[in-house]
């Protein structure tokens, strides 16, 4: 029996990195924070500990500062497929995949230079790159919040003995989006691209009577697909915040879908893909 060597990566994880752009007294902030992974000639750093192939870690994290401060840090997109581009330049690094978060800030009055946290969405994309110059940008956004306090019905399902959940005619619906969409190409306005799809996502959450979270989700995937041309395929993870009415009766009070308990776990988790038939091939993994 051999023993061989299986796939493998090596990176910097997290480096958090904040770019302020001084345009006089008025400021610009971008904060996000960077993951690299490099894989290629890496079979003696394992099997005999010679490290001539490995890009220090510690250099990843340099080259993204050094990066922000030459080039500035715009779209994440853009700013991901640099760093990719850049660390491909060794020969012995054959992949790069480099993944960005964005943290929002929010001005505060006229100073200028005060903010305060967004507390909303993540944005989030993933860059690769190789040495043959393939590239792939996947773009998304996490923890977007959305509610329906109607709208909603879940009933028709499958039971057992263990069967305890009754159907619902009027529910509360409510998830914390996390999706990713892909790119047909790396040449995008990432910016207006992600308004774009954001928008695409809120309008088919609400603008759906829904009758299953799996129902919505394809609904949120097929509106961002029919106005996005330059989007192939979105991927969905929505977790069901359940929402249950409270039982007043023991307080001689009725409950009509007024009062609830929003249960933080256990929670059902849907996932999906939604994609055009002729979407090209992704070329690299997603994760």
């Amino acid at each position: 029996m051999a023993i061989v060597l299986g796939p493998n990566r090596y990176g910097k994880a997290e480096t958090r990195l904040v770019r302020v752009v001084r345009d006089g007294g008025v400021h610009h902030v971008k904060d996000v924070n960077v993951s690299t992974s490099l894989s290629g000639a890496m079979r003696e750093a394992h099997l005999t500990g010679d490290n001539a192939a490995v890009l220090p870690t510690d250099t990843q994290k340099n080259t993204a500062y050094a990066l922000a401060r030459r080039h500035g840090v715009g779209q994440i997109e853009d700013f991901a497929l640099l760093l990719a581009r850049h660390f491909t330049r060794h020969d012995t690094i054959h992949h790069a995949r480099v993944a960005v978060e964005e943290y929002g800030w929010n001005r505060i009055g006229d100073t200028g230079h005060s903010f305060s946290r967004d507390g909303g969405e993540t944005r989030t994309c993933v860059a690769h790159h190789d040495r043959d110059g393939r590239a792939s940008v996947i773009s998304g956004l996490t923890g977007l919040v959305l509610m329906n306090t109607t709208g909603s019905e879940f009933h028709g399902f499958l039971t057992d003995p263990y069967t305890t959940l009754r159907p619902a005619t009027d529910r509360i619906l409510a998830t914390a989006v996390d999706a990713r969409w892909r790119h047909t190409g790396v040449e995008a306005d990432f910016a207006a691209s992600y308004a774009l799809v954001r928008r695409c996502l809120l309008e088919a959450f609400a603008g759906t009577h829904s009758l299953s979270l799996q129902q919505t989700l394809y609904a949120m995937g097929e509106r961002v697909l029919a106005t996005c041309p330059e989007v192939c395929e979105v991927r969905l993870a929505l977790p069901n915040k359940h929402h249950f009415t409270v039982d007043l009766t023991p307080f001689g009070l009725d409950n009509e879908n007024e009062v609830f308990h929003a249960a933080d776990r256990p929670y059902g988790l849907i996932e999906g893909t939604v994609l055009r038939d002729d979407a090209p091939d992704a070329g690299f993994a997603w994760e």
